[in-house]
């Protein structure tokens, strides 16, 4: 089989463009329009396709790719991100440096469990809450989002969406613990040092923080949810019924299962979260409503890119090129076909290898936080800042202050892991 033409590439190259600059140039059209815009895509991908194949083969390629990748990986998202919404926690030790500190190393280690988004949603809050004294702020929330919003994720395939696809693509439930617990170390601690740091110095020009009360967490039950998640997701590895057909497209069993499970725990997460709990978390639906609208038209449009990098003998990367390559397109990109991309570059129709994969997803998890939309929490994050009257800086701002804070942690990453 021929590998398709490169201009059929394009649309995922548009949409990949219209991510990254929309949102700068015109972000009031891009979050009215963009289900769209996505769509414009999708059909630039499916007019030329549906002439050359038939309709009937264009719209199975496209219904192929919206039920073996998009379902579960957006079932997944939801269940994490409906169960998380209905947690509330209270009280807790104030706004202080060392709990400040603490309270980001926590969240880290929590993002591996619950996601980065859901554990975003769960403490941006509290910590928020517990700064409520502090003028200066925006140093906090800049943490959260490069510690709990992505570097996080790096601990399992609930972390990150890339880790989930890799999972879904047949890497082992437990490999991101073992092979990427040591880069998010050696990643976490400059990061919180140097936060650390920085806020003993603002708080020495603040008030104290008010005594709060002791920690207390409503919502318990959307723990067993959560390790319900968990085990479906672990249960994926395990338990393989064979295929099953709908509509002419074949999926797992086991993924399709797992699907209309997380799909009936993000219901029942719903259905059991009160009205009070969402409110006092100022939760809303339209963070995940952007993903649903996005992602079936990069599932759809990454075909044909997908497609080339199978059937082209290319010169492996080095660590350095995976490294580097696959974290700063995932942080101007999107990181979900960012890692798809440099997976299939690696791999070919296999799994690429240990070393060759720990640079990937090393690279895809921890560079996220480089800019607003390098990760779907990070937007997300500035969001609930901006609700509490928190003047985050605009993109290149935000985006000059990352580097700066990320730099010395991703080149002591580089040197030890991946020169």
């Amino acid at each position: 089989m021929q590998p398709p033409p490169l201009l059929e590439a394009l649309p995922f190259a548009g949409l990949l463009l219209s991510i990254a600059l929309f949102p700068m140039v015109a972000p009031r059209f891009w979050h009215r329009r963009l289900g769209a815009i996505a769509a414009f895509w999708s059909l630039l991908f499916l007019f030329p396709l549906a002439a050359h194949d038939g309709l009937h083969a264009a719209l199975t390629e496209c219904w192929s790719a919206l039920l073996t990748e998009y379902l579960p990986f957006v079932s997944v998202l939801l269940a994490l991100y409906a169960t998380t919404g209905g947690m509330l926690i209270r009280g807790g030790p104030g706004g202080t440096p060392a709990s400040n500190t603490a309270w980001l190393a926590v969240g880290t280690l929590l993002a591996g469990v619950i996601g980065t988004t859901g554990a975003s949603m769960v403490l941006i809050r509290p910590l928020l809450r517990a700064n409520a004294h502090r003028a200066q702020k925006i140093h906090i929330v800049i943490a959260l989002i490069l510690l709990i919003g992505n570097a996080g994720g790096a601990l399992s395939p609930l972390g990150d969406p890339p880790l989930y696809l890799g999972f879904l693509q047949g890497v082992p439930f437990f490999w991101p613990l073992r092979h990427l617990a040591l880069p998010l170390l050696v990643f976490a601690a400059p990061v919180l040092a140097g936060f650390y740091l920085l806020d003993r110095r603002s708080a020495r020009a603040a008030p104290p923080p008010e005594p709060r009360g002791r920690l207390r967490l409503r919502g318990r039950w959307h723990l067993l949810l959560i390790a319900l998640i968990n085990l479906t997701v672990l249960g994926q590895a395990i338990w393989h019924p064979g295929t099953v057909r709908l509509f002419g497209a074949a999926i797992d069993g086991e993924r399709l299962a797992a699907s209309l499970l997380f799909l009936a725990l993000a219901g029942l997460a719903s259905a059991i979260t009160p009205l009070a709990v969402r409110e006092a978390n100022l939760f809303e639906w339209a963070p995940l409503v952007e993903i649903a609208k996005l992602f079936p038209a990069i599932f759809i449009t990454i075909t044909p890119v997908l497609a080339l990098l199978a059937t082209q003998t290319q010169t492996p990367l080095s660590a350095t090129a995976n490294f580097w390559g696959s974290g700063l397109a995932s942080a101007f990109l999107d990181n979900a076909p960012t890692y798809l991309i440099f997976f299939r570059q690696a791999g070919g129709e296999g799994l690429p290898s240990d070393d060759a994969l720990r640079a990937i997803s090393a690279g895809a998890v921890l560079f996220g936080g480089l800019t607003y939309i390098g990760n779907a929490p990070n937007m997300m994050i500035r969001t609930i800042a901006a609700q509490r009257g928190i003047r985050m800086p605009r993109f290149f701002g935000y985006t000059g202050l990352a580097a700066l804070a990320l730099a010395p942690a991703l080149g002591l990453v580089w040197v030890v892991f991946f020169r």
